[in-house]
């Protein structure tokens, strides 16, 4: 006669934000109480709870070979953020519990692993009983809502079908091209839509959209961007070339290739220089303008200086 397998020992990862921290704390000395083995986190913000309880959970989740079972008890002021936050994760069911009755049910039906309470509307007292139903009902038990009774073999197969099809909800077999949008303006460009810059010898400029400005920019190799700045802040991608920023408000520099991204705030002083032909799409957050604060020759004298 085949035997049942051993129970697996369990273990219970628990942690709250400030609402939940009393009613947490009262329910890891219950667990406690019953030599169940307890990793308390303690209190950090609710989301931050819910993350790393639902991480720790669903790692473990993905060894269910484990001598060890690992569920997660979290707790906030409803119960329902840190429930959220915690079933981002790929083999974690939680469920926010304000009754025995619906403890009993999310274990029976759905496989629960992490229980959320809520620190601010329910007692002590119902907590505890709450816990207990998750910690004593097994996957698939007879529960209240469906009178107690055995289930159907009908029922017993679909809950028992339901753990795989849950955690593939979600997944796509099938890879799906997204367009990229900014790859598509970059590829329908012609050479008659750009505009020199008068004021920076080797640019050319093509304005996508005006107010806040989008654009794509193009620079000869050697050229350069002496220091200036603007109105708006701008953030920009580099698609082809290689080019050097120097943001003298800050004191910093940056080696920008294809794929890079820069954000330059409103009013920093910033001085470029271009190593190759280089492309790259840029937008502002408001009229594009711009302020010269050198001159070319200085801007030159001084990207030399740097290189030595």
């Amino acid at each position: 006669m085949a035997q049942e397998p051993a129970a697996r020992k369990l273990k219970i990862i628990a942690g709250a934000d400030s609402f939940g921290c009393t009613l947490k704390d009262n329910l890891v000395s219950q667990l406690r109480d019953l030599s169940i083995e307890v990793e308390d986190l303690g209190t950090n913000k609710y989301y931050s709870v819910g993350e790393e309880i639902g991480r720790r959970v669903s790692q473990a989740s993905a060894n269910p070979d484990s001598s060890v079972e690992t569920r997660g008890l979290v707790a906030c002021g409803t119960g329902v953020g840190v429930g959220i936050f915690a079933n981002k994760f790929p083999g974690v069911y939680a469920a926010t519990c304000v009754t025995p009755e619906e403890a009993h049910n999310a274990r029976s039906i759905n496989n629960c692993n992490v229980l959320a309470v809520s620190g601010m509307l329910t007692e002590p007292d119902a907590a505890k009983k709450i816990l207990q139903n998750f910690l004593d009902t097994p996957f698939k038990s007879p529960c209240p809502a469906f009178g107690s009774n055995p289930w159907p073999a009908e029922i017993e197969t679909f809950l028992e079908n339901s753990v795989s099809e849950m955690s593939g909800i979600g997944k796509s077999e099938e890879k799906v091209d997204v367009p990229c949008d900014l790859c598509s303006l970059l590829k329908n460009r012609k050479e008659g839509d750009f505009t020199p810059v008068d004021i920076m010898p080797g640019a050319s400029m093509k304005i996508i959209r005006e107010n806040p400005t989008s654009a794509i920019v193009r620079f000869k190799a050697g050229a350069m961007e002496p220091a200036h700045h603007h109105t708006f802040g701008h953030d920009l991608v580099v698609t082809k070339g290689s080019k050097r920023v120097w943001n003298l408000t800050k004191g910093t520099k940056y080696d920008l290739v294809a794929g890079d991204y820069l954000f330059t705030p409103a009013g920093d002083v910033h001085r470029v220089k271009y190593f190759e032909d280089t492309e790259f799409f840029i937008k502002w957050d408001g009229h594009w303008d711009i302020f010269l604060d050198e001159d070319l020759a200085a801007a030159h004298a001084a990207a030399e200086k740097d290189a030595n």
